[in-house]
Formats: C-alpha cells, structure tokens, sequence
C-alpha cells in the first residue's frame, strides 16, 4: 500500500471502527496544505496495525449456541436475516423469551461486534452486570474478557470485548465525547418500551446519527407494548414478533377487603402474607412478590420471617442491594423462595425459577405537577401493559399463578400503557440534559411524543429564574447544576449552599 492519501481514505474505510475517526483526522492533517511524508508514513502503519487487529478479532470471535428452549432460539436465522437486510429492526417479545440474551449472540454470529463493540442497555445497573454475567457464563468466558459492562463508576470492559453491556445513561453520556458512536458497529436498546427519558433521548438521537452512519445496525427491543410506534419512528422499520411463555398462567383477583367487613381494607403486608399462604397450598416452587418501594420490602420481609417456617428463604430484590445481596438471587437453592421485588424485576431481571407472582398493583412513578411545580414520587396504580409483565414472570418453568391483590374491574379501568417519562416530568431538567449533551433544541429533537409547548415555555422560564439559561444559552451555573443528577432547584440550592459557606446545611435540607 502506498501513501498516496486518496489510497489511504479507502484503506481507513476498512479500519476498526473505534480508530476510523481518529485516522480520517490524521489523515486530513498530514494531507494539507501538502503531503507531510513522515505523517503519512505514521498513519500507514497505524491502519495496517488497525486492520490486522480486525482480524485477529474475527478469528477470535466466539461461537455462539442458542438453548433450545428459548423461543427467541427458534427464531435466530430469522431474526439474522433481518439484521442483515434492514438497518434497524424492532424484535418484540414476551418476557423470557431469551431475546436479551441471545440477541448479541445472534450478532456475534453475523461478524458484529469485530469492528467495533456490540453495544447493549438497559435501564438499570442491577440489569446490566446480571445480563453481562449471563451471556459471559454461555459464551464460556470470563466477565470482563469477551463480555464486559459499564455503569455508573465501574468499568468492565477490556480490548478484548466484543460485547459491552451498559446502562442506557451511559451511552448518551459517551456520545458527547463520541459524537458519530464510532466504538460501535451494532447497538441493541432494550427494554425501549419503559420510555424513560435516556431511552427517549437514545431514540430521538440515532434517528439523526443512522443516516451519518449506514455501518451502524440498531436493534430495538421491547416487551409486547406499542412497538409499532417504534417501527414508525424510525421509517416503519420491520417488526419481528416472538412468543414468551411457554406454559399458561391462572389470574386470580384477591382485593385487599376484610372478609367480615367489605368496607375495611387489609394491610399490603396482610394480603400478602394470605396470598403467600394460598400459593404455598397449591405447591411448591418459588414465589414473586412485587412491591412499589424499598421500605415496604423491608416491612413484609420481617412479617413473611415471623410468619413462615425456618426452611422457606426471603430474599428482597432492589438497586440499592450491594452486588453480591443481588447475585443471591441468581445462585441455586433446595428451598422455597420467596423474592420481594420493585418493578427491576418486572421487565429488566428474569429471577429465575418462578412459579407464583404476587402483584400488589403499585409502583413509585416519578411526575411532575405543573400547578405546584414539584417533582413528586408518588406510589400509583400500575398500567394494564404492566401488570400483564409482572404476570408474565410466572409460567416458565411449569403452570404459573398470578394473584393480584385488587379486583378486575380495577385492572379493566387502569390506563392501557404507562405514561412516557418525558410527558410526567420537569422540562425544565430535560432542557437542561439535552443542552449538556448538545443534544440541540427541544423544539427540533425527534422525540417519538414531544412534549406540549406550553411545558417546554415554562422549563425555559424556571431555568431563566435559576440563572442556570439565559438567552437560550446555557451559563456557567446552568452547567455546574447539570452535572448534578438532581431536580434543577435542588442543584441550584447546593451551589447556592457552596457558594454561601453552608453546603452541609443544605445538602441536609435539600435530601
């Protein structure tokens, strides 16, 4: 290969993707305003030295086997060719169908994940260790070697990844430093159909990024929730369609009403503690129980020890849990189980082996009222489309029993879907993340549900009063408050508090 510079462009188009950008930019600088022979001599070896580092990489690629009695499995060679034909695809699927698994497996296969990471998030960290744990064990390889993960304040992730698990933060915090993604050839967005804001803002974001990179393939998946509005966001992309259960699962409606007197609720504990005791009659195998908090997982556990023999194990299942209380639930055991869980295990973590699900109804959402203009977490009644997720997580290991502990009118009078983030929140935060980002204007941003104009006025309004925006442009306050992972007038307050002398006051008032 000569150092002819219209030779080398095509020769970098071959390079890993991580280096392509950073070669263009050499190239460019060593081209003008005439060919520096010694730069150019520099960059032919670094893109021979990138394109043999390419196929050590596709000769060290792993194989990949599919368990059988996965359904995505059955559909792997589908779910390939439509991978390979379309540069988005949205892959719908019940819970436990194995498509978060098996998925960047199915990439792996294809060649992705050679010249550049096989990208894969999740909304939650406790999702993204456990699902890089688990790919890691059917690959036979160690975490942090073939499969890595990054969150929040660790890094997994080593040369010799080729699938990079990630919280779906993390990647939006990676494209301000790399805007065109270069470190990906494929991006799997899982769980989409929770439309928190990152997902939203990921979604909106590679709506602009894919015409720039027509290398990158992106994979949308999603529980059986919308997903055609996913399709049409992104130039009615194809839908493939995969069944989950492979057993039935019984409903039983248990409202919290005493039986001697039907105006006098129970406690949640109460009809916990009788839906437990009704399961434990039918059988054995494992129960899940699905709480909106942490406190009330902390309140029914020490109930469920008092009420239950010795040899029945209680295991609560929350992101504040260390690594190692979370990994508990994944290890093998003789005895019942009973897991209290917040909605991660609704859709993000399959615990695996349950048979029962207890489905208190409840689940702390985030929203934002317009008249008080405070940012509330208040325990609401879930939506249908949830309700059904939490039913789902029974009936894969044999029968399953759902017990809800409201009735079925209730359920038939609760909204079809929960709500998108970006519609029950402050603006005036996300303004403030996407200016952070540079992620543009909400006014331009493609956002699948944009927000109503009057609520985009009055975050620019707030931000205004906060001195953290004027003119539209962010201030050096306003980015000081962004890096702060709190409501707007919260960070404003610790600034206020550091800048006054009384920081530990503050923060006191301001937890």
């Amino acid at each position: 290969m000569s150092a002819d510079p219209k030779q080398l462009h095509l020769a970098i188009a071959s390079c890993m993707l991580r280096d392509r950008f950073a070669l263009h930019r050499r190239l460019q600088q060593a081209s003008a305003p005439e060919p520096d022979a010694e730069k150019l001599g520099s960059l032919l070896r670094d893109i021979e030295a990138s394109q043999l580092r390419a196929q050590q990489r596709l000769q060290q690629l792993p194989r990949a086997d599919y368990p059988a009695e996965l359904p995505v499995s059955q559909k792997h060679e589908e779910i390939a060719a439509a991978i390979q034909a379309h540069q988005v695809i949205i892959l719908c699927g019940e819970t436990g169908s194995g498509k978060t698994t098996q998925l960047p497996k199915i990439c792996l296969a294809l060649g992705r994940g050679v010249y550049g990471y096989i990208g894969h998030t999740q909304p939650r960290r406790l999702a993204a260790r456990s699902v890089a744990q688990r790919i890691a064990d059917e690959l036979k390889t160690e975490l942090g070697q073939q499969v890595g993960y990054k969150i929040r304040f660790r890094d997994h992730v080593s040369e010799q990844s080729y699938i990079k698990l990630m919280t779906d933060g993390i990647l939006l915090a990676e494209a301000q430093q790399d805007r065109f993604l270069d470190q990906y050839d494929t991006l799997i967005i899982d769980e989409a159909h929770e439309r928190s804001l990152n997902i939203d803002f990921l979604l909106g974001y590679l709506h602009r990024l894919l015409p720039k990179r027509p290398d990158l393939n992106v994979i949308i998946t999603s529980a059986t929730i919308d997903p055609e509005r996913f399709s049409r966001h992104f130039g009615d992309a194809p839908i493939i369609n995969v069944s989950g259960r492979t057993y039935p699962v019984e409903v039983r409606y248990r409202p919290l009403f005493d039986e001697n007197d039907e105006g006098e609720k129970q406690d949640i504990t109460a009809g916990v503690l009788h839906a437990v005791d009704e399961l434990h009659r039918e059988g054995p195998g494992d129960v899940l129980v699905f709480f909106s908090g942490e406190r009330e997982i902390r309140e029914c556990a020490e109930a469920l020890r008092k009420h239950h023999p010795p040899q029945t194990e209680i295991l609560p299942l929350f992101a504040r849990l260390s690594a190692s209380e979370q990994q508990r639930i994944f290890q093998s055991h003789q005895v019942r189980r009973i897991v209290l869980a917040t909605n991660v295990a609704e859709t993000s973590l399959t615990v695996p082996g349950i048979r029962y699900v207890v489905d208190t109804g409840l689940a702390r959402i985030s929203r934002y009222s317009y008249r008080t203009k405070v940012q509330r977490l208040p325990i609401e009644k879930i939506s249908q489309a949830s309700a059904n997720q939490r039913k789902g997580r029974c009936g894969r290991v044999s029968e399953g029993i759902c017990i809800r502990l409201y009735d079925e009118a209730d359920f038939n009078n609760r909204p079809e879907f929960t709500e998108p983030e970006l519609l029950r929140t402050n603006l005036a935060s996300v303004i403030l993340q996407m200016a952070s980002l540079r992620l543009g204007s909400v006014d331009d941003f493609p956002f699948i549900d944009p927000p109503d104009r009057r609520l985009i006025n009055d975050g620019y309004r707030l931000l205004e009063e906060l001195q953290a925006m004027h003119n539209n442009q962010v201030t050096p306050k306003g980015r000081q408050i962004a890096r702060l992972p709190v409501d707007p007038r919260i960070g404003r307050m610790i600034i206020a508090g550091h800048d006054f002398g009384c920081l530990e006051e503050v923060l006191i008032i301001a937890s």
